[in-house]
């Protein structure tokens, strides 16, 4: 072996040893994040250059709107607005079982959209979406994502829906430094 091919092959040698390195602190890194409670979907955000991420900007009228886009709002009807603004205003995230325990919020956000007051059959639908024995909080969930997935590859979307593991806290993996807010935020979250 010449010594040119030699030396090439020890630079190469090299980098993948120092590439095991790096990978080696990335992982490390990773756990310690995780052991912060960064969740997965925040750390794959970071991965894939949030920058990236179209912004989220919830206008004075709490119109939903992502910057760059040229469609501009993606439009929802008021109770699967008010769900959704619901969960971007808890980034911990909200596990379905305990949604009875977010009915009054939920009420007030559909109050923020519609302040002419809540009908007998919107108090019921609110109802009906805080019971996690009836499937309508999966409905809206379902909804949002097909609203964001219209205008956004799916690999972008993704961190714009309502998700999570059957059981654990559903959330909106957005990081919240991407979500602009104009409106007044309700007094709950104020």
């Amino acid at each position: 072996m010449e010594s040119k091919e030699l030396k090439e092959l020890v630079t190469k040698e090299m980098e993948r040893f120092h590439c095991s390195i790096l990978l080696d602190e990335v992982k490390e890194r990773v756990r310690r994040l995780k052991s912060y409670g960064v969740n997965d979907a925040e750390i794959e955000a970071v991965l894939q250059d949030e920058d990236m991420l179209p912004r989220l900007v919830v206008t004075k009228d709490y119109q939903m709107v992502l910057s760059g886009n040229k469609d501009g709002e993606v439009k929802m009807e008021p109770l699967v607005k008010a769900v959704y603004l619901l969960f971007l205003l808890h980034p911990e995230g909200i596990v379905l079982k305990c949604l009875p325990d977010y009915r009054e919020e939920l009420k007030n956000l559909y109050l923020l959209l519609r302040p002419k007051g809540l009908t007998s059959r919107v108090e019921k639908s609110i109802e009906d979406v805080t019971n996690p024995t009836l499937n309508s909080i999966n409905e809206k969930c379902t909804r949002v994502r097909q609203l964001f997935n219209a205008v956004l590859p799916r690999n972008k979307a993704k961190y714009y829906t309502i998700s999570g593991r059957r059981g654990e806290a559903k959330m909106i993996a957005l990081p919240r430094t991407n979500v602009s807010w104009e409106c007044p935020l309700p007094d709950s979250q104020g």
